[in-house]
């Protein structure tokens, strides 16, 4: 089972679209419950996160404070961080799953997943940025904190967490590793 915690900042629009694709593994059982780590919305983030039933925490923290935070309320052993308008293709649940009982089978193995950047159908259209992401992934590219991060919590408590600063999601993908860092078959996308 897994938490799941999204950093939102005026994002009651794109928070929705994030939202609407976990339910499914809401549904699924595999996913016990939605943290909201918020920097101080004035739209109405908090009220999309009240009627979805997640737990809102608002902060004027940095990012990754707030993030740190909220992972520290949880007490799945698995964590999903995801930036609102992070949209996790259909076929997520089984891959999270898949990933999950994989690590947990390999007693100590520490290692993390994130999704693919984007699906083969986005990149018949793609935005410049989406170009830019998929020739950095081709060239041997690092995770983004676009991609999500499905992290098992001994391995997050293990390494730190996330650093208190701005940066704090690129600054844990870089302290996790390359080589420890798996990516998901399916893809997530980022709504706009």
């Amino acid at each position: 089972m897994l938490s799941a915690i999204i950093a939102t900042h005026d994002s009651e629009r794109t928070l929705v679209q994030t939202l609407a694709a976990l339910v499914p593994g809401a549904t699924a059982g595999l996913l016990g419950d939605v943290i909201i780590a918020d920097g101080g919305s004035s739209d109405a983030t908090a009220e999309v996160a009240d009627i979805a039933g997640c737990r809102f925490v608002a902060s004027s923290d940095p990012l990754g404070a707030r993030l740190k935070s909220a992972a520290l309320t949880t007490r799945t052993p698995w964590l999903l961080f995801l930036r609102a308008g992070c949209v996790p293709e259909q076929g997520w649940i089984a891959a999270a799953d898949r990933f999950m009982e994989t690590i947990d089978l390999r007693d100590g193995a520490m290692r993390a997943a994130v999704f693919r950047p984007a699906s083969a159908s986005d990149l018949l259209h793609p935005r410049l940025s989406e170009l830019f992401t998929l020739l950095r992934v081709m060239a041997g590219g690092g995770a983004r904190p676009e991609q999500g991060l499905l992290i098992a919590r001994r391995f997050y408590d293990e390494i730190g967490g996330h650093s208190g600063g701005a940066d704090a999601e690129t600054a844990l993908l870089r302290t996790i590793g390359r080589r420890r860092i798996a990516m998901l078959p399916v893809g997530a996308g980022l709504d706009r």
